[in-house]
């Protein structure tokens, strides 16, 4: 099960909405619509999570490029919600090479030459079928000046991660509102 939410924060102080991730194809369209909730180009926050799998954290501010920070990429990876958030840039691919990737690989999915290591499970493959690291990703700074540390980030179990980190922020009302 999946929950999505967006806070925006407003002279008064945060605003939340559940949202809906159905039409949300890519990260630009995220922050998209992150944009249309915010209140003169203020921060917003869009959580997501899959109960006791992984969450993540999008922070927008105004037209600058979001910041993610996902609790365990290879768990997001096999969820479409997921795979929105991991980029290239964050998995620290070249997305030009993903054509000279297919073009190398075998029938069986790994590259010539190469043995097939898909029964190794501290990585978790991707909808291309490329590994992605287990654990942590992205900018665990992105609540910092928010009250809400890298260490405090890290620490957080999927459980009710979204509701420690609301704790932290000092908008549990807010949120729960809309759960």
């Amino acid at each position: 099960m999946y929950f999505a939410a967006l806070l925006a924060r407003t002279e008064d102080g945060w605003e939340a909405s559940d949202t809906e991730l159905d039409n949300v194809e890519s990260l630009s369209d995220l922050a998209d619509l992150a944009r249309e909730a915010a209140v003169d180009d203020d921060t917003v926050l869009v959580f997501i999570e899959q109960e006791d799998a992984w969450f993540g954290v999008v922070r927008v501010d105004g037209e600058e490029d979001p910041r993610i920070y996902v609790s365990d990429a290879a768990a997001a990876a096999r969820s479409a919600y997921g795979e929105i958030l991991l980029t290239d840039e964050m998995l620290g691919r070249d997305p030009d090479d993903e054509a000279d990737a297919l073009e190398s690989l075998d029938l069986d999915g790994t590259e010539d030459g190469e043995p097939d290591t898909s029964d190794d499970d501290t990585d978790g493959p991707d909808s291309t079928g490329e590994a992605v690291p287990a654990g942590p990703l992205g900018d665990p700074q992105v609540l910092g000046d928010l009250g809400v540390s890298d260490k405090d980030l890290k620490a957080l179990e999927s459980g009710d991660a979204l509701g420690e980190i609301a704790d932290m922020l000092g908008v549990t009302e807010v949120l729960e509102a809309v759960r």
